[in-house]
């Protein structure tokens, strides 16, 4: 009798201190996955810390900081890189600016001289291209403007007015274009929690575009819950070429004039301010859907 009871005395010994280490284990695993999902969310350099002196434990927790020093020196090194891209680009946009004007203004010399009509035709190639050059470093100046602001300023804005003001705007090319568009508005007014610059930059770009390559007709269409949607007819695109329609310099080959950057900033504002924009192709009609949230109560 004496032999079991010191039997079932060790035995229950044992269970206790199995018992223990697994209880820390437990606590230890919770702490680590608890700092887990905090850690992201800091912009810190808190690292994960377990109260157990169990070696695994903290042998798990030191590894999984090794990796978190590697990652938040990774992430440093991207963020420093894209702030440099980002300056770079912006510096040499501005920088082309200065000699882009003194070619402009000699080409406008050059045009009160007597020309050829052979030189005439060159000139006028060339003017183009400048055009074009012009064009793309405004573009690219802007879009590193944008990517360098990180918070829009939010306030209560009409879309329904929006839409108005942007259609009104570009009504002389829609004319041009020999486009009527056909607008459709809800009964009601829709109001989204929106920055109004950004917004209206939205909806230039996204009309820009369908005044570039539509091939005589545009439908805007804005729906109760925030959904607007541009439909035209597309026939030269593909549900590839679509798909890379929010691609930086993206183009479609008959619009060679374009920067094929207002589309990638139209999405980068959308999203910045809680949107979503996609593009689908139905037929041969395209059609770029913006969706702003309904504003939180």
């Amino acid at each position: 009798m004496l032999v079991v009871s010191l039997l079932l005395t060790v035995v229950g010994l044992i269970a206790a201190v199995l018992a223990l280490r697994l209880c820390s284990l437990r606590r230890s695993m919770k702490e680590i996955l608890r700092g887990m999902r905090e850690i992201p969310d800091a912009d810190s350099n808190i690292l994960l810390t377990v109260s157990t002196g169990d070696r695994t434990a903290r042998a798990l927790a030191a590894q999984l900081n090794t990796q978190l020093r590697a990652l938040r020196d990774e992430r440093r090194r991207v963020q420093c890189g894209d702030a440099e891209l980002r300056n770079a680009v912006t510096n040499i946009s501005h920088d082309l600016r200065t000699p882009l004007t003194a070619i402009c203004g000699y080409l406008d010399l050059l045009a009160t001289e007597e020309q050829s009509e052979t030189v005439r035709t060159y000139l006028d190639r060339i003017r183009e291209r400048i055009e074009a050059l012009r064009t793309l470093t405004e573009e690219l100046f802007r879009y590193s403007v944008l990517l360098s602001v990180q918070q829009e300023r939010l306030k209560p804005v009409s879309l329904v007015r929006a839409l108005e003001e942007s259609m009104s705007a570009r009504y002389g090319e829609l004319v041009e274009r020999g486009i009527t568009p056909v607008v459709t508005f809800p009964s009601g007014e829709v109001t989204r929690l929106l920055d109004p610059v950004a917004l209206g930059r939205i909806l230039d770009n996204i009309i820009g575009n369908a005044i570039k390559y539509s091939t005589g007709d545009l439908a805007v269409r804005l729906e109760e819950d925030g959904a607007l949607a541009f439909s035209n007819r597309a026939p030269a695109l593909t549900h590839v070429t679509v798909g890379k329609l929010f691609d930086r310099f993206f183009t479609v080959e008959s619009g060679r004039s374009g920067t094929g950057l207002g589309l990638s900033i139209a999405k980068l504002l959308t999203e910045r301010m809680g949107g979503s924009i996609r593009a689908d192709l139905a037929g041969d009609r395209l059609i770029i859907t913006v969706t702003f949230p309904t504003p939180k109560e």
